[in-house]
């Protein structure tokens, strides 16, 4: 199972260098660089895919919204922060998008390069480059400069492009690409830009992921201040915050914002348009998909600023735990989630991003999901170590137990309608003295010898009709030992229990 870059060095992509084509003007149109990398490929699945990330967005905060901050990375990872963001400004009838991009590919870059072609290509087609406005930037900022070559590798902008191109078909584009996060250029530069988009019904787009490489944990913190100066519409604030948090030296840190530069730019530029303040819509990192690791992120925000908002931080994920028992509604999100998960990564190569759980729900909790068709066990998988929010860890396990269980070949699309799902949330593991604190039924069993391991769910000795010597008998074949190794010495044994629900009324129990 491959899944698309979330901008960590140890998953590189070839790009590849984009050749332009000419463009109706005879200028130049940019073929896409990271189609199938960043984004499907196919026209029909990324369109799909917006789609369904635009349903499950963040409502609208903002009457007159000037700019938004959104992120770049692989759709699969910050796809769902990036459609908050451009839900923000859904509705609202622009005519051009500028958007601010990050410079991850030129070095010695010291002013801001705006694209001098035709336009841009994508899988849903071309978006024209707005002449006009480019110009007219030119002539206004000794700042800006036309350079195509800091463009044709240039991910960031590009992967704005088919949100743009589904909700604004009509609008030209100013691919501009920032690089110096100084305070004094980029002031310049909103003021020049404010200037040209006078009488302009125009959006800021300002393209840049948060922290990169913390743990999940730390990048809450870290991004979390970063986020909160962004409506101050200070860029030097931002600037400096970044500073003090990069004075920390945490673990694993690379950088707070690799669009700062983007990022201050939309600043400056929006309260120099007459934004009064913005709002943080949304937040994520990486570790918050069923697809990421917590121990090394990148974060993602969405910001809106604009007129009648005042600068408010609001609040980001919050995965405290409080002890709370699984609600009915709880559980049939969970199951939801699970299904969800398998049947947009089939559709659409995504996933969904877990949240609105009750805090239940977001408890660190061992689980594992359980597939069935027609009866019979289709998939299996589980992770007993609860180091991660359960509502995350049933959309990884639910990846897992469709497309990475060994005993059986991946769930397909067709299957999906057919597939039961259950759930297993557990218990905290607890070590007993020997086979006779074991009860059937009850406790779910993890069998430990030498470098084997084998583990059964509390419901698979009563599906099976198992006593307790029979069951430790089967569980010791899982393991890959001899049928009595349980009686050896070494032997040892561990119990939990689990909650179990699933989507069948009349199949409480399923086998793992």
């Amino acid at each position: 199972m491959s899944f698309m870059q979330i901008g960590m060095p140890f998953a590189v992509f070839s790009l590849g260098l984009a050749v332009a084509q000419a463009g109706k003007g005879g200028g130049q149109v940019r073929p896409p660089a990271v189609a199938g990398k960043f984004y499907p490929e196919s026209a029909s699945i990324l369109k799909l895919a917006i789609e369904q990330f635009m349903q499950d967005a963040i409502p609208a905060q903002a009457k007159e919204p000037l700019a938004i901050v959104v992120p770049h990375a692989g759709y699969i990872y910050s796809g769902q922060i990036c459609a908050d963001g451009y839900n923000q400004v859904a509705n609202q009838p622009y005519d051009a998008v500028i958007i601010l991009g990050t410079n991850h590919t030129t070095a010695g870059l010291r002013k801001i390069a705006l694209y001098p072609g035709d336009g841009f290509r994508t899988p849903l087609g071309t978006v024209p480059v707005d002449g006009e406005i480019v110009s007219a930037l030119l002539d206004a900022s000794p700042d800006c400069v036309a350079d195509a070559a800091p463009h044709v590798r240039e991910h960031s902008i590009e992967v704005q492009l088919p949100f743009i191109q589904l909700l604004f078909p009509k609008a030209t584009i100013v691919p501009a690409i920032a690089c110096e996060a100084d305070a004094a250029l980029v002031t310049r530069f909103g003021a020049a830009l404010a200037g040209v988009l006078k009488g302009r019904r125009a959006l800021i787009v300002a393209s840049s992921d948060l922290s990169h490489y913390p743990s999940a944990t730390d990048a809450e913190l870290v991004d979390n201040e970063t986020l909160a100066t962004i409506p101050s519409l200070d860029p030097a604030a931002l600037h400096a915050a970044i500073r003090t948090q990069m004075a920390r030296r945490i673990r694993g840190l690379d950088t707070c914002a690799c669009g700062e530069a983007p990022i201050m730019a939309a600043m400056a530029a929006a309260k120099a348009m007459g934004a009064t303040g913005g709002r943080v819509v949304s937040y994520a990192n990486s570790g918050d998909l069923p697809i990421g690791e917590r121990e090394r992120v990148v974060g993602y925000g969405a910001v809106v600023l604009g007129s009648g908002l005042a600068p408010v931080k609001e609040a980001v994920s919050d995965l405290s735990a409080t002890g709370k028992p699984l609600t009915p509604e709880d559980k049939r999100m969970l199951l939801a989630l699970a299904r969800e998960t398998i049947s947009r990564y089939l559709t659409t190569q995504m996933v969904p991003l877990p949240r609105g759980f009750s805090p239940a729900a977001r408890e660190q909790r061992g689980v594992f999901v359980t597939l069935k068709k027609h009866g019979n066990l289709r998939g299996c998988i589980g992770r007993m170590i609860p180091d991660r929010p359960l509502a995350i860890l049933v959309g990884m396990m639910a990846i897992q137990a469709a497309f990475e269980d060994p005993r059986f070949r991946p769930v397909t699309l067709e299957e999906v309608p057919k597939i039961e799902i259950e759930i297993s949330v557990l218990t905290p593991m607890k070590q007993v003295s020997g086979p006779g604190e074991i009860e059937v039924g009850r406790d779910g069993v993890l069998l430990q010898k030498g470098r084997a391991s084998a583990v059964f769910l509390p419901q698979v000795a009563p599906e099976q009709g198992w006593g307790r010597d029979e069951m430790l008998c089967n569980l010791c074949q899982k393991a890959g030992l001899q049928e009595n190794a349980w009686q050896e010495e070494g032997a040892c044994f561990s119990t939990f229990q689990a909650e179990v629900f699933g989507e069948a009324d009349d199949n409480k129990h399923s086998s793992g």
